[in-house]
């Protein structure tokens, strides 16, 4: 009999790579969604790239912030891929808003896995976790480095992604049991839009090819194809290396904004004429932050590129990811033929 896998938060973009490969590779999956209504979203898009799972797929209705639907969506199932985490539109009032959820719905989940007897746990983090709040410097990050939370630059949502996952570690050490963990850190996601939702960093693709930024900010992104970060989940869920680890995931040196921009122009042509021709200087960028909570994110980055290395995920997952070009160029592709963005 196949493997049953719950994938929580199934209406997510990384969630919905996952439920398609896991679909693929012949697994029970299961999912959960916060509302009813999301089960006939979820299958329209699997319906969309070639895929009608049929009873292969199942949703259960739960919320991170409830105990409600969690025991039913562990019971029975060899493995819990732990996507979802709140992800806020706008910064909210108080930090606590978005990292009690993400914290105590992290524990949640482990908490009922744990007592369902799921062998292992594959935990989304984010390099957000990992390399913020310290000084600007030729640093390389590895998964032994920790994001300090109250150091500069750090954001909410950095210090959500953090704590949540310090605390899933914090779980594992005193009431884990036999059950195992394992986190993956992806750095900027981009990729083939499912449906007609664009989210996270695929919006600075869309704003480029928009011209909705009149100019490129020195500001440096290391980029990594969500089918690459799907893929290190399912790798990470069975590989017997990478029980209690984590994986830092991205496709190598950051890109600057300029360099998406002139990828897009020399791939596009005509689709691309409104991509930025000029850059913006930082000064102007850090006055706008004044006013401009977007902008306020990326300030304290402007002109710095963060290192790290996956040198680990290549090594005991034999992870290999595409190169950072083809996630540029088939994000726009996806969002071009959707009509995502203007003609």
């Amino acid at each position: 009999m196949s493997k049953t896998v719950l994938v929580t938060g199934g209406s997510g973009f990384i969630a919905g790579y996952c439920i398609l490969q896991l679909l693929e590779q012949g697994y029970q999956v299961r999912t959960t969604v916060r509302s009813p209504g999301r089960e006939v979203a979820i299958r329209d898009l699997l319906k969309e790239i070639g895929q009608q799972p049929g009873t292969a797929l199942s949703f259960v209705v739960a919320d991170l912030t409830s105990d409600a639907g969690w025991p039913e969506a562990v019971a029975g199932c060899d493995y819990v891929l732990h996507v979802a985490s709140p992800l806020p539109l706008t910064t909210p009032k108080n930090d606590d808003e978005l990292i009690i959820p993400a914290r105590e719905g992290t524990l949640r989940v482990l908490r009922t896995a744990r007592d369902a007897g799921v062998k292992r746990v594959v935990l989304t983090s984010a390099f957000m976790a990992v390399g913020y709040g310290y000084p600007h410097t030729d640093r390389l990050f590895t998964e032994d480095d920790w994001t300090i939370t109250d150091g500069p630059g750090v954001s909410v949502y950095g210090k959500s992604k953090t704590l949540a996952e310090r605390a899933a570690w914090d779980f594992m050490a005193a009431e884990g049991g036999s059950m195992e963990l394992t986190t993956i850190i992806p750095v900027a996601v981009l990729g083939p839009v499912l449906g007609k939702e664009v989210t996270g960093s695929n919006e600075l693709v869309r704003r480029l090819l928009d011209g909705a930024l009149p100019g490129y900010p020195d500001f440096y992104m290391p980029i990594v194809d969500v089918r690459d970060v799907a893929n290190a989940h399912l790798l990470a869920m069975t590989a017997p290396a990478a029980a209690n680890q984590r994986f830092i995931t991205s496709s190598g040196a950051a890109f600057s904004m300029k360099q998406v921009g002139t990828i897009l122009k020399g791939h596009f042509g005509e689709k691309a004429r409104r991509v930025p021709k000029r850059s913006i200087p930082n000064f102007v960028l850090r006055f706008a932050a004044l006013f401009d909570h977007t902008v306020r994110e990326i300030a304290p980055d402007l002109g710095y590129a963060r290192k790290m290395t996956s040198e680990k995920a290549h090594r005991l997952l034999g992870w290999q990811p595409r190169k950072p070009e083809i996630a540029i160029i088939e994000t726009a592709e996806s969002m071009i033929k959707k009509g995502l963005v203007k003609a």
